[in-house]
């Protein structure tokens, strides 16, 4: 995302200060950074830009998933704790209240959701692809309630699960979303949840059980989550030009 001058040439965004107003611990490897920098609104499924810098000058660059709804009073980033990490272990680990740092954002125009994109809605996140996917359950929950969603969340166990409280919650509160957590290497949880990776079969088994065919499929998570989730929904008869996919490294056991 960049901002457009008058004259229509467009302009990078600037560096700008956050400060951390608090954080909260979701799993062992996940945290909540809950900060206020002077950004533009963001769209459910955007990212910011995040930079340390060290004593000696020395920058290290991530970007990171905005998980917050839209118009929220903080904005809130999910970390995932990377071994060997520059940026992650520092805000897992590390940050405090108080603290400061550089962010650049929003950013990103294509992996997106807006109410007006309509329904019926898809979302599938393994690991920490569940933070731009619960800014959209957040902005729908807020703006477009009723509208027929199915969010598949798959994790290795379930007690890697972020927010399992807060999805039972948005669930029981509106029967049109259903969400349902795969756990890759543990026992399923909660009724309705499956043991094992969403593969074609299971994929498959999910769509008839929810009894829609998705307007918009938004998919997130490492490399081989996403490309196992695609390639169902295409097998499945979800049109290429439906499916929005977003990638990245980490939890690539979720898959």
């Amino acid at each position: 995302m960049s901002a457009v001058l008058a004259g229509g040439a467009p302009r990078a965004l600037p560096w700008v200060a956050a400060t951390i107003t608090r954080t909260q611990a979701r799993t062992p490897r996940l945290r909540s950074i809950f900060l206020r920098a002077p950004t533009a609104p963001h769209v459910a499924g955007q990212h910011l830009d995040v930079r340390l810098t060290a004593a000696d000058g020395y920058h290290a660059r991530r970007p990171y998933s905005i998980a917050s709804a839209p118009g929220a009073a903080e904005t809130e980033l999910l970390v995932e704790s990377l071994p060997g990490g520059e940026v992650s272990p520092w805000f897992v680990d590390v940050a405090a209240p108080g603290d400061t740092f550089e962010v650049k954002g929003p950013l990103g125009g294509v992996f997106l959701w807006r109410p007006e994109d309509r329904g019926p809605l898809l979302l599938a996140g393994g690991g920490s692809g569940i933070a731009p996917l619960l800014s959209m359950v957040r902005e729908r929950a807020a703006r477009a309630p009723g509208m027929p969603t199915l969010l598949l969340y798959s994790v290795r166990r379930f007690e890697e699960a972020a927010y399992p409280e807060e999805l039972d919650a948005l669930e029981r509160a509106d029967p049109a979303l259903r969400v349902v957590i795969a756990t890759t290497r543990g026992p399923a949880e909660r009724p309705g949840d499956h043991e094992g990776r969403f593969d074609e079969r299971a994929v498959a088994e999910q769509l008839a059980r929810w009894g829609h065919s998705p307007l918009r499929a938004l998919v997130c998570g490492p490399t081989a989550f996403v490309e196992a989730v695609t390639g169902t929904l295409l097998g499945a008869g979800v049109p290429a030009s439906r499916i929005l996919a977003e990638r990245f490294g980490g939890s690539a056991a979720a898959a």
